[in-house]
């Protein structure tokens, strides 16, 4: 740990008299950087990239899907895949030929992502792996002069987010985290509509993932490879994926460019339902036997999140319950409310929701430009109903016309510290913990994510080869 950035200090914001009569402090511990950042990435523009050559490392199914959607956008060559696992490699070269693309040059085993790192012909690493995999990759990617995106959660350990927000600073190298959720269409409308200040000023906001993952995923022997997903929920409790509820309202709440989170407080329920699975697995399968009474996260995870300027999110996290999938997108404000998850979508300017051809009528003034430029393409390309490839097209646009990115090295570190910080908490009997700053006071001057495709939109989008 660098101790000029990344200082370790004891909270004592109660005073020395405070801890000498036993008095805690109001949080467990905070990381403060001592010295200024050694390059704003907020805001930056890289050199314009004519093609993006990328390189995709981790070919499971969110990667296999990426190297399709990917192959739809111009100006796009995808020139190194690498996995783990051989095979995979091989599927994803077959999606290339069915793409009308060009095979790309294969890595596989462990460590196959260095020597795709630090190739000479890629600009940009995409990086959706076994999470534990994320910040070492971005960082080889980083140090070998490739911009790099990484799927959420960014890091798994707090020292790992300051490495990325180091690393980023001294290349001057994207960092971005694929938090996909940000450019769904509803949370794009409620962004923009609240930019325009029709729900006031926001005082409030939530953001969830609550999605059963236990009998088709986390204890399937065909889903994640070696299990790595179950093994991260059998030995971490608190909010483990945080940022697809968070991204979207921090975005609206211009947390790093205006305002930012200050400290946070956690609490899990009990776990009732994944040793119980495990144990039922276990009496017919002795694969199952090794996580039989493993200390699994409870099933609900609840963070509460106070920022500087005054303003609380609410988080939740439950992968283990049966119960309707739901992210939850909540925002309140001086003048009016929104809310998605249960559907419909819901918008409020007093005590009752609108009607839906009223909402209708908003969709038509408040989408953002990106939306109706591309909106209709994507829902027609896919990836959760289209977000996926708007988050793809609009990263592709941005590097291909030398605009900043709309998410930066700082979201992925802050987003995924909250969840990070959350397990803290939860092992503190809910104690509350500070949230560092990563921007090293630069969120006071950065400017909110831009929503107009000024400078860009240049970047088209190829028809699939007929089959």
């Amino acid at each position: 740990m660098n101790p000029t950035r990344r200082n370790f200090l004891r909270n004592i914001s109660l005073g020395a008299g405070a801890l000498a009569t036993g008095l805690e402090a109001r949080s467990e511990q905070v990381y403060r950087p001592a010295a200024p950042a050694a390059f704003n990435m907020c805001g930056y523009a890289a050199p314009k990239l004519d093609t993006v050559r990328i390189g995709i490392v981790g070919l499971g199914q969110r990667g296999s899907d990426a190297v399709e959607r990917l192959s739809y956008i111009d100006g796009v060559e995808i020139t190194a895949l690498c996995d783990k696992y051989a095979d995979r490699v091989d599927k994803a070269q077959a999606t290339l030929v069915k793409m009308g693309r060009p095979k790309a040059r294969s890595y596989s085993g462990n460590d196959g992502y260095k020597a795709l790192c630090e190739s000479n012909d890629i600009d940009l690493v995409y990086t959706p792996t076994p999470w534990y995999m994320h910040t070492p990759i971005a960082l080889y990617a980083m140090k070998n002069g490739k911009h790099a995106a990484t799927e959420v959660p960014a890091a798994v350990t707090m020292d790992e987010c300051w490495q990325l927000v180091e690393m980023s600073e001294k290349t001057k190298k994207h960092c971005m985290m694929l938090e996909n959720c940000c450019y769904d269409f509803f949370e794009l409308l409620t962004l923009n509509m609240s930019r325009n200040g029709m729900f006031g000023e926001l005082i409030h906001a939530e953001g969830a993932y609550i999605h059963d993952l236990t009998k088709d995923w986390m204890f399937n022997k065909n889903a994640y490879a070696d299990m790595w997903r179950l093994k991260e929920n059998a030995k971490r409790n608190g909010n483990l994926y945080p940022t697809h509820g968070l991204g979207p309202v921090a975005q609206c709440l211009n947390i790093n460019r205006g305002d930012r989170m200050d400290y946070l407080v956690s609490v899990s329920s009990n776990d009732f339902t994944m040793n119980a699975m495990a144990k039922e697995l276990a009496a017919k399968d002795d694969f199952f036997k090794e996580y039989v009474d493993k200390p699994f996260r409870g099933n609900m995870n609840t963070t509460t999140i106070k920022t500087i300027n005054g303003k609380t999110i609410m988080l939740q996290h439950d992968v283990s319950s049966p119960r309707p999938y739901s992210r939850i997108h909540v925002l309140s404000g001086t003048k009016g409310a929104a809310s998605k998850w249960p559907s419909p979508e819901r918008i409020a300017f007093g005590h009752t929701w609108i009607k839906p051809e009223e909402l209708k009528d908003l969709y038509e003034k408040y989408s953002p430009p990106i939306v109706k430029h591309i909106g209709e393409i994507a829902k027609e390309v896919g990836g959760h109903g289209g977000m996926d490839f708007i988050m793809d097209w609009r990263l592709i646009d941005c590097l291909r016309n030398g605009l900043p990115l709309d998410q930066d090295v700082y979201d992925a570190a802050s987003w995924t510290a909250a969840g990070l910080l959350s397990e803290k908490s939860v092992a503190k009997r809910s104690r509350s913990m500070d949230i560092p700053d990563f921007t090293s006071g630069n969120w006071k001057t950065n400017k909110p994510v831009s929503l107009t495709l000024e400078g860009g939109g240049t970047t088209g989008v190829r028809k699939a080869p007929q089959q």
